[in-house]
């Protein structure tokens, strides 16, 4: 009985691995996204701003792919 329940949950880990990794992935990139989108919104009014938008955008864009390296961590621990 305890076999039974160690191979239903070995059978699940590539469905999580691939969870975690995909929707870390769909986030990452909906971010990184909107962060492009609004920042080639903010320089397209004012082109003086490209300095002050450039480096927080760069930096936001940081934190969103840090969101998809931590599932990919995620992944390997399961």
């Amino acid at each position: 009985m305890e076999t039974e329940a160690v191979s239903q949950v070995v059978n699940l880990a590539p469905l999580a691995k691939s969870l975690a990794i995909g929707l870390s992935a769909i986030g990452a990139s909906v971010g990184i996204g909107l962060i492009g989108a609004k920042a080639m919104e903010a320089i397209g009014r004012n082109p003086e701003a490209t300095g002050k938008v450039l480096v927080p955008m760069l930096i936001a864009s940081a934190f969103a792919e840090a969101v998809a390296i931590y599932g990919l961590v995620i992944a390997f621990s399961i």
